[in-house]
């Protein structure tokens, strides 16, 4: 059995570039068509949404398939991108090691995170996939 060394090379290496987002009012089935034509687990909700109250409120959250699922299990098929984005968006910058995305992940207990640069810019998500990726690849480096 081979045991994955710690993964110390930069985030920049194994993300996603760039960030898949949609308005607060994408609809569910255009969160779903995002997230399966880009074959990807999460997008980003970012914008302006108006409450019932009339009131405008920032969103800016993750979108992930699980919210999606929830959603379609309890038939909220009315429910808009800025209503399921439930996942907290935890952010690493790109020159982080991986070994401190997956600190963040678990302290997070969250499976993505937008990757942004010094600036605060989001450049891209890495995904617990990607982590596990390069994790297996540092450990067959070593083997």
């Amino acid at each position: 059995m081979t045991i994955p060394t710690r993964p110390t090379q930069a985030v920049s290496a194994v993300m996603h570039s760039g960030v898949i987002d949609l308005p607060p009012q994408a609809t569910i089935q255009e969160a779903a068509a995002e997230m399966a034509a880009h074959r990807v687990h999460c997008v980003v909700v970012e914008g302006l949404a108006r409450g019932r109250d009339r009131q405008e409120t920032l969103v800016w959250g993750i979108l992930s398939d699980l919210d999606l699922m929830k959603a379609i299990a309890s038939e909220r098929f009315d429910a808009d991108a800025g209503d399921l984005a439930a996942t907290e968006i935890v952010t690493v910058e790109e020159s982080e090691t991986i070994e401190r995305a997956a600190q963040l992940m678990a302290d997070h207990d969250c499976t993505h995170l937008v990757v942004v640069a010094p600036s605060g810019a989001p450049v891209g998500v890495i995904s617990s996939l990607d982590v596990a990726c390069a994790a297996t690849l540092s450990a067959s480096a070593v083997a």
